[in-house]
Parts: structure tokens; C-alpha cells; sequence
């Protein structure tokens, strides 16, 4: 069993990593006109090949961070009694996120309806609820990219009795003989069959809940018994390749081109789905193999990765207004938001840990 006061560096590495690529991800979105995609701003060309990167990224990005997270609920726990778990959890979870919501997610959302409307008339709309559309590509309200935040601090809550009894001695022993179970490394990919029933239901799209709490919670389990960092170890190559051969097969056979719930449509699905939690298994394998240490860097950057991810995609979006202006091949301008988000994000990140402030806003622990 892993101690729950040992550090998972590898963890650390991939929640950073994990976290840094948003800017790239969400600014090649500006340049892909998918109905499918949610970004605030587009450009007026459609890169073909940013869309096929973006979409693989989209197959292990958010589930990688949810397993990590999930893994981190179980260290926590660990450590906190549940009354300190669920006031740690409020304090850096569910503050931010309301925080975020009052007052830079609706300027991220205005933003693309600046030319008609005034920032008061902006704000105004934004608090104004649409069901039929909870996006917010109309301006009305939306969480925006904090529905990762949201989606957090509700499965703490709603899962804490599950993750309780789970560190009971009854539970450890469930645990201990699914650890063994799952000593065959191939046996973890049938785990991609419950995620591809739960994707199946369709609830909001891509940001399924029900296949996003599975996600969260064999990120607690696996934490919870080195055995299966072991199984994943072995199986790492296998799934990387089977992973990047099921990306190549949805480039060649887009599912979208077929009915739902035709036999094509199914099996497609089926293989999308296993491919995507081949890759989230990879990219636990590859931390695990390469990134397995620390440094300053990682210190730095650990206590960055929160108000990094919460105002990532507002600078995102307000240097992509002025960016996409310029008369520019999308060679220039990608990199050219890229740089400068990423730049105004880490500056903006200076600023709000000096003070408690504005620390507590941002998820981050007061400095006495």
C-alpha cells in the first residue's frame, strides 16, 4: 500500500504539465471552426491540422487530470479528518470557483460579443440563465473552463462516503484483492468498458459527469495500491500504441459520419472510447517511467498549476482578440497568443500570490 505522506513527483509532473497545455490546446481551438469545439473567440481560417491535434489531445487530457486528481483526493484523505477534507475542499475548490464566476469568467465570455455590446450589457447578460445552452457562446451564463473546478469539488463531496469506507480495513481488502486482480497488465483496459457505457449516455457531452466521477475514482483507487502503477508500468507501450493507432483510425473514419447507434457508430465508439483511456493509462505509464523527481522547477510550478488554470483561458482569449486581427498566416499567429498568454498568465500569477488575499481567491494556501 502507498503511504499516504509518500509524494507522487510523477503526479506532480503530469498535473503541471497537464495544466501548461491548456494554453496551447484552447488557442489552437481559436483556429478550428468544429460546432463540436467551445472556444470565445475564432479566427477566419480553419486549420486542419490544429483540429486533428487538438483532438487528440482531447482524448487522455482531462482524463489524465481527473485520475491525478482523484489520486490526490486519496492522499488527502490521508492526512485530514473529513471535516478538515471538506473545508480544505470548499476553501480551494468551491471559493475560487465563485470567485472566478463573479468576475474574470464574464469578461472571458464577453468578450466575443465586444462589437455590439458594452461591458455592463455584457455583464448583465451573463447572469442571465440558459439552459438549452450552458456553454455560453450565446453570452449568457456559463461556467466557463471551471466546470473542471466545479466537477471537482462536487465529487469530493458527493464521493466522500465512497472514498471513507474505501480506507476502512473492509475497504482495503476490496481494494487489496482488486489490486490482484488486476496483476495481468491487459486486464486494466477492460476498465474501458464501464467509461465507454458511461460516455454512451451522452449526459452534457463532453463534459460528461457520470464518465468523468468513473475517471476520479479509479484515480483514488489506483493510488491507493501501488500494484496498479506496476500493472500500468507494463502495459505503457501497449497502450501508447494501440492509443495513437485508434487516433489514426478516428482521422480516417470520423464517427461523426455515422448514424448513432448504427453498428458502425457503435463500434467506432467502442474503440474511440478504449483508445482514450489507453492513453490516460500511457500517460500515467510515461510519468511514472520519466518523471519520477523534483526540483525547484516543480515546486515553483506545483503551487502555480491552480491560478494558472484559472486565468488561463481569460488572457487566452483577450490576447487572441487582438492577435487574430493581424493580417498573418495562423503560422504567426498561434505561437504569437501562445507566448503571450502563457506570458500574461505567469505575470498575473506573480501578482496574486504576494498578497492572502488574493491568494484565497486563487486556491492558493495563505503565507503567514
Amino acid at each position: 500500500m502507498t503511504s499516504s505522506s509518500e509524494r507522487r513527483h510523477d503526479l506532480d509532473w503530469l498535473r503541471v504539465l497537464g495544466v501548461l497545455l491548456l494554453i496551447p490546446f484552447h488557442v489552437a481551438l481559436i483556429f478550428v471552426f468544429d460546432p463540436f469545439t467551445i472556444m470565445y473567440i475564432r479566427d477566419s481560417v480553419n486549420s486542419h491540422i490544429l483540429a486533428e491535434v487538438t483532438g487528440f489531445i482531447h482524448m487522455w487530457h482531462m482524463p489524465m487530470l481527473f485520475m491525478i486528481s482523484g489520486a490526490a483526493t486519496y492522499f488527502a484523505l490521508g492526512v485530514r479528518s473529513v471535516g478538515e477534507y471538506i473545508r480544505e475542499r470548499s476553501v480551494r475548490l468551491f471559493l475560487p470557483l465563485l470567485f472566478g464566476i463573479l468576475t474574470y469568467v464574464p469578461l472571458t465570455i464577453y468578450i466575443q460579443h465586444s462589437d455590439v455590446l458594452s461591458l455592463q450589457e455584457g455583464y448583465a447578460g451573463f447572469f442571465r440563465i440558459d439552459l438549452n445552452q450552458l456553454d455560453g457562446m450565446n453570452g449568457a451564463f456559463t461556467p466557463a473552463h471551471l466546470w473542471f473546478i466545479l466537477f471537482l469539488f462536487v465529487f469530493s463531496l458527493v464521493g466522500l462516503p465512497i472514498f471513507q469506507w474505501l480506507r476502512t480495513e473492509k475497504g482495503k481488502s476490496v481494494i487489496e484483492r482488486f489490486g490482484k486482480a488486476m496483476q495481468t497488465p491487459m486486464s486494466l483496459i477492460v476498465l474501458g468498458i464501464p467509461l465507454t457505457l458511461a460516455a454512451a449516455t451522452g449526459i452534457l457531452g463532453d463534459m460528461n459527469p457520470l464518465y468523468y466521477f468513473l475517471i476520479f475514482f479509479f484515480g483514488f483507487v489506483f493510488a491507493s495500491d501501488m500494484r496498479f502503477q506496476k500493472s500500468i508500468d507494463k502495459l505503457t507501450w501497449i497502450a501508447l500504441a494501440y492509443g495513437v493507432a485508434e487516433t489514426a483510425i478516428n482521422i480516417i473514419f470520423p464517427i461523426r459520419n455515422f448514424a448513432q447507434w448504427t453498428p458502425q457508430w457503435m463500434a467506432l465508439g467502442l474503440m474511440y472510447q478504449m483508445g482514450r483511456w489507453a492513453l490516460t493509462l500511457a500517460t500515467l505509464g510515461l510519468g511514472h517511467r520519466f518523471l519520477n523527481f523534483t526540483n525547484h522547477i516543480l515546486r515553483y510550478a506545483s503551487e502555480a498549476a491552480m491560478p494558472f488554470y484559472l486565468l488561463h483561458m481569460t488572457f487566452s482569449v483577450i490576447t487572441g482578440y487582438f492577435v487574430i486581427q493581424l493580417d498573418a498566416p495562423v503560422t504567426v499567429k498561434y505561437p504569437l497568443i501562445v507566448v503571450f498568454a502563457t506570458g500574461l498568465t505567469l505575470l498575473a500569477y506573480e501578482a496574486v500570490k504576494r498578497w492572502n488575499v488574493s491568494r484565497v481567491f486563487f486556491g492558493l494556501k495563505p503565507v503567514k
